[in-house]
């Protein structure tokens, strides 16, 4: 419902991103996202799409999003894009590409199938 008390066609986000901060035991096969470093890379890009005056766009950190041995991951909903990004530079063009201007990174891309990052350009 809006605040005039009718229903709205329009979400409160126009995008929702999701960054992976799971932590697993150290040597644990699969991984983890926050040993990989994905918590600042994702503290950046909150702080820096604030800064930018970023509206309407929800970043929040995560729980496992399953894809451990592609981390850092993120995933930007409601497309359902998901993403490796490994630096602040992955991450700000991120930002400025997808979430601003709508452009999907494709060299930061992970495929549905996609098990492996040496696949990631």
């Amino acid at each position: 419902m809006s605040d005039t008390g009718s229903p709205s066609s329009e979400p409160y986000f126009r995008l929702h991103v999701f960054c992976c901060t799971n932590v697993r035991p150290a040597g644990h096969p699969r991984g983890s996202c926050k040993a990989r470093g994905s918590e600042p890379l994702r503290n950046y890009l909150k702080a820096r799409a604030k800064e930018l005056g970023v509206d309407r766009v929800r970043i929040n950190a995560s729980g496992c999003l399953d894809r451990c041995e592609l981390g850092p991951t993120m995933v930007v909903y409601p497309e359902g894009v998901w993403y490796h990004y490994s630096s602040m530079e992955d991450a700000e063009e991120i930002l400025q590409e997808h979430i601003i201007r709508g452009r999907i990174v494709e060299r930061l891309r992970l495929r549905v199938d996609q098990t492996e990052l040496d696949e990631i350009g």
